[in-house]
Protein backbone atom coordinates (compact mmCIF):
# COMPACT_ATOMS: atom_id res chain seq x y z
CA UNK A 1 0.00 0.00 0.00
CA UNK A 2 1.21 3.48 -0.85
CA UNK A 3 0.79 5.51 2.34
CA UNK A 4 2.74 7.84 4.60
CA UNK A 5 2.25 8.66 8.28
CA UNK A 6 1.65 12.18 9.66
CA UNK A 7 0.24 13.74 12.82
CA UNK A 8 -3.23 15.29 12.89
CA UNK A 9 -1.79 18.74 13.67
CA UNK A 10 0.00 18.72 10.28
CA UNK A 11 -3.17 18.25 8.20
CA UNK A 12 -4.49 21.22 6.20
CA UNK A 13 -7.59 21.85 4.07
CA UNK A 14 -7.19 20.40 0.58
CA UNK A 15 -4.72 17.69 1.62
CA UNK A 16 -5.49 13.98 1.66
CA UNK A 17 -5.98 11.58 4.61
CA UNK A 18 -7.11 7.98 5.08
CA UNK A 19 -10.33 7.62 7.12
CA UNK A 20 -11.92 4.16 7.47
CA UNK A 21 -9.45 2.81 4.86
CA UNK A 22 -10.82 5.25 2.27
CA UNK A 23 -8.75 8.09 0.75
CA UNK A 24 -10.41 11.44 1.56
CA UNK A 25 -9.77 15.12 0.83
CA UNK A 26 -9.73 17.31 3.97
CA UNK A 27 -12.54 19.90 3.92
CA UNK A 28 -12.07 21.44 7.40
CA UNK A 29 -9.69 21.25 10.35
CA UNK A 30 -10.59 22.41 13.88
CA UNK A 31 -8.17 22.54 16.81
CA UNK A 32 -9.15 22.96 20.46
CA UNK A 33 -6.90 24.36 23.17
CA UNK A 34 -5.37 22.06 25.77
CA UNK A 35 -7.44 21.83 28.92
CA UNK A 36 -6.54 21.54 32.58
CA UNK A 37 -6.27 17.76 32.43
CA UNK A 38 -5.71 16.99 28.77
CA UNK A 39 -3.94 17.84 25.57
CA UNK A 40 -5.18 19.70 22.53
CA UNK A 41 -7.67 17.92 20.29
CA UNK A 42 -8.31 18.08 16.55
CA UNK A 43 -11.36 17.37 14.41
CA UNK A 44 -10.82 16.60 10.74
CA UNK A 45 -13.79 16.65 8.33
CA UNK A 46 -13.15 15.10 4.92
CA UNK A 47 -14.96 13.84 1.82
CA UNK A 48 -14.20 10.47 0.22
CA UNK A 49 -12.53 10.84 -3.17
CA UNK A 50 -14.15 7.79 -4.77
CA UNK A 51 -17.52 7.65 -2.97
CA UNK A 52 -18.18 11.32 -2.02
CA UNK A 53 -19.15 10.31 1.52
CA UNK A 54 -18.44 12.74 4.39
CA UNK A 55 -16.23 11.38 7.17
CA UNK A 56 -14.84 12.80 10.42
CA UNK A 57 -11.80 11.99 12.49
CA UNK A 58 -11.31 13.21 16.08
CA UNK A 59 -8.38 12.77 18.42
CA UNK A 60 -5.36 14.36 20.05
CA UNK A 61 -3.25 16.56 17.75
CA UNK A 62 -0.34 14.13 18.19
CA UNK A 63 -2.38 11.18 16.88
CA UNK A 64 -0.80 9.58 13.83
CA UNK A 65 -2.87 9.23 10.65
CA UNK A 66 -2.19 7.65 7.27
CA UNK A 67 -1.71 9.89 4.23
CA UNK A 68 -2.31 8.27 0.81
CA UNK A 69 0.14 8.96 -2.02
CA UNK A 70 -1.76 10.74 -4.79
CA UNK A 71 -0.46 10.66 -8.37
CA UNK A 72 -2.04 13.22 -10.72
CA UNK A 73 -1.67 12.23 -14.36
CA UNK A 74 -2.96 13.25 -17.78
CA UNK A 75 -4.70 11.04 -20.31
CA UNK A 76 -6.35 11.36 -23.70
CA UNK A 77 -9.91 10.20 -24.34
CA UNK A 78 -9.83 7.49 -27.02
CA UNK A 79 -13.44 6.34 -27.03
CA UNK A 80 -16.73 6.87 -25.18
CA UNK A 81 -19.01 3.84 -24.83
CA UNK A 82 -22.16 4.60 -22.85
CA UNK A 83 -21.12 5.55 -19.32
CA UNK A 84 -17.53 4.28 -19.76
CA UNK A 85 -14.56 6.18 -21.18
CA UNK A 86 -11.52 4.54 -22.73
CA UNK A 87 -8.38 6.53 -21.87
CA UNK A 88 -4.69 6.44 -22.77
CA UNK A 89 -2.12 7.63 -20.22
CA UNK A 90 0.15 10.27 -21.79
CA UNK A 91 3.31 9.09 -19.98
CA UNK A 92 3.38 5.33 -20.47
CA UNK A 93 0.63 5.00 -23.17
CA UNK A 94 -1.32 2.46 -21.09
CA UNK A 95 -4.99 2.19 -22.04
CA UNK A 96 -7.74 1.71 -19.45
CA UNK A 97 -11.41 2.42 -18.86
CA UNK A 98 -13.06 4.60 -16.24
CA UNK A 99 -16.63 5.54 -15.44
CA UNK A 100 -17.73 8.79 -17.08
CA UNK A 101 -18.46 11.57 -14.55
CA UNK A 102 -22.05 12.74 -14.99
CA UNK A 103 -21.16 16.40 -14.40
CA UNK A 104 -18.54 16.66 -17.19
CA UNK A 105 -19.05 17.08 -20.92
CA UNK A 106 -16.20 14.95 -22.27
CA UNK A 107 -15.61 14.34 -25.97
CA UNK A 108 -13.28 12.02 -27.87
CA UNK A 109 -9.75 13.38 -28.29
CA UNK A 110 -9.98 15.59 -25.17
CA UNK A 111 -7.23 15.63 -22.54
CA UNK A 112 -8.21 14.99 -18.94
CA UNK A 113 -6.48 14.98 -15.57
CA UNK A 114 -7.04 11.94 -13.36
CA UNK A 115 -5.74 10.77 -10.00
CA UNK A 116 -4.38 7.37 -9.10
CA UNK A 117 -4.59 6.46 -5.40
CA UNK A 118 -3.88 2.99 -4.03
CA UNK A 119 -4.44 1.37 -7.44
CA UNK A 120 -7.77 3.14 -8.01
CA UNK A 121 -8.35 5.89 -10.58
CA UNK A 122 -10.81 8.76 -10.90
CA UNK A 123 -11.24 11.56 -13.44
CA UNK A 124 -10.76 15.00 -11.89
CA UNK A 125 -11.24 17.52 -14.68
CA UNK A 126 -10.73 18.41 -18.32
CA UNK A 127 -7.35 19.86 -19.14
Amino acid sequence: MEKRIAEMKDLKVGRYVMIDNEPCRVSSVTHSKPGKHGGAKARIDAVGIFDGQKRSLMGPVSQRVEIPIVNKKTAQVLNIIGDRIQLMDMENYETFELEKPSDMDISEGASIIYVEIMGRRKILKLQ
